[in-house]
């Protein structure tokens, strides 16, 4: 019990002080409900960030987890933030992500979600995550182009959200742009790229673009 308790203090380090008491109001803040390693880089500390949820000590926690591929000690997690994050309970963000969110962007992160080392949500619309999601590492999710396109002076690349269901595994190295709509108990190989609605839930998809592999499936977290 002592051990826990040092450990757990040892976590509440500045950045931890700086990041609850700048977002939540004094008796939520004191909780300290989100840890932040000393690895995390805050380039923008704007927005609003919301728990929807009961709150306890460490339940969100950015910079952290070790994915042994990478150099976890040079390993800088970002955080650029003007928009509205939104936690439905327990969260982890692997050391290295990047969070960057526009001013009019919104991300709704589900229960028991976990995105590792060196991933990247770059968005200005919304961006939807289900519960029990994983996120391998080096993955990049964007919902738009971030340079208009115009045709006859019509903007022909307009900015759609994202939505990644309950239960979905989304492999390291992939592409998951505007639009991209994945399905429940899902699972996207590795170096793949999503665009569009899947086709059904329950199923492994490979490719670029990502194309159906196996049916009736299901996966562990």
């Amino acid at each position: 019990m002592i051990k826990k308790l040092l450990k757990d203090l040892i976590k509440i380090n500045l950045k931890t002080i700086i990041f609850n008491f700048n977002y939540f109001p004094f008796q939520k803040a004191i909780k300290f409900p989100v840890l932040v390693s000393r690895n995390t880089y805050f380039k923008r500390l704007r927005g609003v960030v919301k728990i929807e949820s009961s709150v306890r000590f460490g339940m969100i926690k950015i910079g952290y987890n070790n994915c042994h591929i990478f150099d976890k000690k040079r390993s800088r997690t970002i955080w650029r933030v003007d928009g509205n994050i939104n936690f439905k309970g327990v969260a982890n963000i692997g050391h290295g992500s990047k969070i960057n969110l526009g001013k009019k962007g919104i991300i709704t992160i589900g229960e028991n979600f976990t995105i590792n080392a060196e991933s990247t949500l770059k968005i200005d619309n919304e961006l939807t995550i289900g519960k029990d999601v994983l996120i391998s590492w080096d993955v990049l999710i964007m919902d738009s182009d971030f340079h208009d396109i115009y045709q006859e002076g019509k903007i022909i690349n307009p900015s759609k959200p994202i939505l990644i269901s309950d239960k979905v595994w989304v492999g390291c190295r992939n592409l998951i742009l505007k639009g991209a709509h994945i399905k429940e108990n899902s699972v996207i190989g590795a170096n793949s790229l999503v665009n569009n609605e899947l086709q059904m839930s329950n199923a492994a998809y490979v490719g670029t673009p990502a194309q159906l592999v196996k049916e009736g499936i299901s996966w562990e977290k």
